[in-house]
């Protein structure tokens, strides 16, 4: 009793209107324990990672996650105090709230979905529209942002801070910066021979520290090539593209060519039947192959885990093997070269936009279109993009320079997830029970991947109905020689050691988000035109490629004339027999595929 009777006495203070007083804290340690609190709360991706393979019943594994702790709380707490010196009262609150709210968001993303935050993470982020950002949300990121967000922000405004003279202000802010730094140095020491081994085996570990990584990614964001893109005009690539001696044969003149160009959006290689996948995801291109008319490629690589990396790459002529970045940003893309040799091109959209590789071109975005049967809710199916067709090339066989060469792009929403259940109309809810929840750790692995394989069960409708058009207007009675290629942009997780979606890190990502599907069809009139000879093709079909193959085969197939075409890289070639040169003696301009001090 004695000692429930003092409890009370000493209890916490009040104050005159009998409400408990609220504690002072210096703006320091408000910082201070707002570091421990999202390094503690915010970061259990981080710890796991950190951690993995470590033995908990060892003093060193304790010894070597608090020198983790300690020297991560005071590079924090030293960034942010300096962030915070201009405004050493004032500031402290509303910069600890914003990354509150920030890391609680970010850390249920990456737990949920084992993704990592980097720059290219981020540019998806910014770059993702409401249609695709309203399937990430739902209650359980609702109830963990006010959990670990909102409500803590709301705490930092309890404690008062108290006011300080500027001088004490200075003494205090600039002592307690050089103490954060020494201490994080010397824990950085204290463990250094583990701490150079996790930097070295498993860099990945830097882009699951929140909110460093979110800060990191933002600064890098706002002065990387993407800013410099947007401020100057594209520098030109193939300045002296021109039509080849094939376009100059008697059985072509007057017969202009078609091409359409497929760009899927998350299919995977490995859930295609024609890659040897246990389930019939292709029914309709397995009989178009049958033909002999379609070539199915089994391994192609994507250059990024991500739309913002892969579509301008899988367009330029740098590639994965040169990447970079400002490069590929700041140059045109194979459209403009198409586009200036002679052809009509036209980006058809069904997502998130061309990402600049259509800038300047005719461009129809479809996402929002209202065609019946298609199109609900604000979101349209991807035989959207079929539809209209036949009219466009109607009107392009009528052009003026009597050619009416056409080349049209096709970008679907294809497999974009997590909605995958939304990506297909209910014929072809084939494969079941399918997962129709966006929260994919909601459904059970076969679940989220019968959505998923119906998905691919309904792009391979939307190709062989891309191909149907083709036949109409290419056939005996029709105007073009016609052809088609369809090529995903990147892969999907899901679930496969417990990733989901896409946007890994490449160097670390798995071939689920790597490994991606590509088939080709040529009309037979496009064949013996162009001189390709399918059989060529069918037995080079298992050769590694990538989608650094796809801007020099879309020349050298189509026979465009361009020193920036490298003959190496067109996956036609060694198959084509009418002998046409493509790569004309070298010009003085210099070729934009090295860089000057490339190093890649």
């Amino acid at each position: 009793m004695k000692f429930w009777k003092k409890a009370r006495q000493d209890g916490p203070k009040t104050n005159k209107d009998g409400l408990i007083a609220r504690p002072q804290l210096s703006s320091e340690a408000l910082l201070a324990w707002g570091t421990l609190y999202v390094l503690l709360a915010c970061n259990t991706p981080f710890w796991r990672a950190a951690m993995v393979g470590r033995d908990w019943g060892a003093l060193s594994s304790w010894g070597f996650a608090a020198a983790l702790l300690v020297a991560c709380a005071s590079a924090y707490f030293a960034f942010l105090a300096l962030l915070t010196w201009p405004v050493p009262r004032r500031g402290v609150r509303p910069v600890l709230a914003v990354l509150f709210l920030a890391s609680a968001t970010a850390a249920w993303y990456m737990d949920r979905y084992a993704v990592h935050f980097d720059k290219d993470m981020l540019r998806n982020v910014l770059a993702t529209n409401w249609d695709e950002a309203r399937e990430l949300l739902n209650w359980g990121l609702a109830g963990n942002v006010l959990l670990f967000g909102a409500l803590p922000a709301a705490l930092l405004w309890w404690p008062r801070i108290p006011q300080r003279s500027w001088t004490r202000t200075l003494v205090w802010r600039g002592s307690s910066i050089l103490g954060a730094l020494v201490l994080a140095m010397a824990s950085v020491w204290s463990v250094s021979a583990d701490f150079a081994a996790l930097n070295r085996n498993h860099k990945e570990v830097r882009y699951l520290l929140t909110p460093a990584n979110l800060v990191v990614a933002a600064m890098r964001e706002a002065v990387g090539p993407g800013v410099l893109a947007s401020r100057q005009s594209r520098q030109v690539v193939g300045a002296d593209a021109r039509l080849g001696a094939v376009w100059q044969q008697p059985q072509r003149q007057g017969r202009p060519a078609l091409f359409v160009l497929v760009v899927g959006e998350t299919a995977r290689a490995p859930n295609f039947s024609l890659n040897g996948y246990e389930r019939l995801t292709n029914p309709e291109l397995t009989r178009l192959r049958a033909s002999g008319q379609l070539v199915n490629f089994s391994h192609v690589t994507s250059c990024g885990t991500s739309t913002e990396v892969s579509l301008p790459c899988m367009f330029s002529p740098f590639g994965r093997r040169h990447y970079d970045e400002e490069q590929i940003l700041t140059h045109e893309s194979l459209l403009h070269v198409l586009a200036r040799a002679g052809f009509q091109v036209l980006w058809r959209d069904n997502q998130g936009g061309c990402k600049g590789v259509c800038d300047g071109l005719p461009t129809q975005q479809l996402n929002h279109a209202k065609v019946e049967g298609l199109c609900l809710e604000g979101q349209c199916l991807d035989e959207v993009l079929v539809h209209g067709l036949s009219k466009i090339a109607a009107d392009a066989a009528l052009a003026s320079d009597g050619r009416g060469n056409l080349f049209i792009v096709l970008h679907q929403l294809g497999s974009h997830g997590p909605a995958y259940f939304r990506r297909y109309p209910a014929a072809y809810k084939r494969f079941g029970p399918a997962c129709e929840d966006e929260s994919l750790r909601n459904c059970t692995p076969d679940q989220v991947r019968n959505a998923y394989d119906n998905s691919l069960l309904y792009t391979d409708h939307v190709l062989s109905r891309v191909v149907e058009f083709l036949d109409q207007v290419g056939g005996p009675k029709g105007h073009y020689d016609t052809a088609m290629l369809y090529l995903s942009d990147h892969g999907e997780s899901l679930g496969e050691s417990g990733l989901y979606l896409h946007g890994m890190p490449w160097a670390i990502a798995p071939r689920e988000q790597t490994q991606v599907p590509m088939v080709t069809w040529l009309s037979p009139a496009f064949a013996q035109h162009f001189g390709v000879d399918m059989a060529c093709l069918r037995e080079r079909s298992d050769e590694a490629l990538s989608h650094d193959n796809l801007f020099h085969s879309m020349l050298g197939l189509l026979d465009v004339q361009t020193s920036v075409y490298e003959p190496a890289l067109d996956l036609f070639r060694p198959c084509r027999t009418s002998g046409q040169a493509t790569a004309p003696a070298a010009s003085p301009m210099v070729s934009p595929l090295k860089p000057a001090g490339s190093t890649r």
